[in-house]
């Protein structure tokens, strides 16, 4: 039986004052082997995100099945109103609780980062600065990655062939590359090619890498619309990442830059003294307002989008053109034959 109306029928959702939603997938089953250190790195990942996101931002947890301490410590921060959404499910894997985290909104800018990154200050801010600079990007990282220069950066590339902004620099911050390569036990994962030297992109007041990793991302909200499938089967791995976060963002004609230097570090799943060391130098700087960028709209990709993956795919990335194409904008014969 019913009586009357439900007097939220027909209601719009209010505005909401947040613009920027910041995802944050959370598996820790134990704290056991490869788990020992992972509640410590969480609780330096979501302080660093405290501490230096801007007070639009809408903070997301997704608890995908972690052990009893974890989700107590999460429903603290969330009664404490320093997480603004926590979602509790089993282990769903990573691609599902990221879709689970973003349904239900349509925040213009969302940020996917995994729970052991160190966030610094300024990233919101720089990451900002490339979308306003470039208006076809749809995928910024904070960490520049330039192992990844051919990773989904067709459009980038292509739409810059014969530009002189497009050249290889010198990177800021060397050691946190190596730091990097060393945060996820390789530490020979660069050449020391890709140390001395990184594409870019340079623009009237600020200068990006082209590509970046999705360990920590922030995307345009169209890059998640109209998605075909919202469902991996993998709970880590395979093609899940690939197919749901990377190939959307190059198939809807977006460019894939990262900041020019870091704002963010990797930090694997060992606790080290140095995390605590950069923690302590993060201020706390919450309550200072960003203007959010300009998030122009972009018209669906036609045909010359074909082409230049085409183009890109088919003959520039081929050894010797490649090799070439690396020389044209700034390498050595030697750095780009090892790059």
């Amino acid at each position: 039986m019913r009586i009357g109306l439900n007097p939220q029928k027909n209601k719009k959702d209010e505005s909401t004052e947040f613009y920027h939603q910041v995802v944050v997938p959370v598996y820790i089953p134990n704290e056991e082997g490869y788990f020992e250190h992972g509640f410590t790195i969480l609780k330096h990942c979501l302080e660093s995100l405290f501490r230096t996101c801007h007070p639009k931002s809408f903070l997301t947890i997704v608890n995908n099945g972690s052990h009893p301490g974890v989700e107590a410590y999460l429903e603290m921060l969330y009664k404490d109103g320093k997480i603004h959404e926590l979602i509790h499910t089993g282990n769903i894997g990573k691609i599902n609780a990221v879709f689970k985290g973003i349904s239900g909104h349509a925040f213009p800018l969302v940020t996917v980062t995994d729970a052991d990154v160190l966030f610094l200050n300024g990233w919101q801010k720089a990451t900002y600065e490339v979308f306003n600079e470039f208006p076809k990007t749809g995928f910024v990282s904070p960490t520049p990655l330039p192992k990844l220069l051919k990773y989904h950066t067709y459009d980038t590339i292509v739409s810059n062939l014969f530009s002189k902004k497009l050249q290889f620099t010198n990177p800021i911050n060397p050691e946190a590359l190596q730091a990097f390569a060393t945060s996820i036990g390789n530490k020979e994962f660069y050449k020391q090619a890709h140390l001395n030297k990184i594409l870019t992109l340079k623009g009237k007041s600020v200068t990006a890498a082209v590509g970046g990793g999705h360990f920590v991302a922030t995307f345009r909200q169209e890059v998640f619309a109209n998605l075909r499938e919202r469902y991996s089967p993998y709970k880590l791995g395979g093609e899940s990442v690939r197919v749901f976060l990377d190939q959307p963002v190059a198939n809807k004609g977006y460019w894939r830059l990262s900041t020019e230097t870091n704002f963010a570090f990797h930090m694997g799943n060992v606790a080290e003294p140095w995390m605590q060391e950069r923690l302590a130098n993060v201020i706390a700087e919450n309550d200072i307002q960003v203007e959010m960028p300009n998030l122009k709209k972009m018209a669906t990709p036609g045909p010359a989008h074909l082409f230049k993956r085409l183009l890109f795919e088919k003959f520039l990335v081929r050894g010797p053109i490649w090799r070439r194409f690396l020389r044209y904008k700034g390498l050595t014969k030697t750095e780009a034959n090892e790059y």
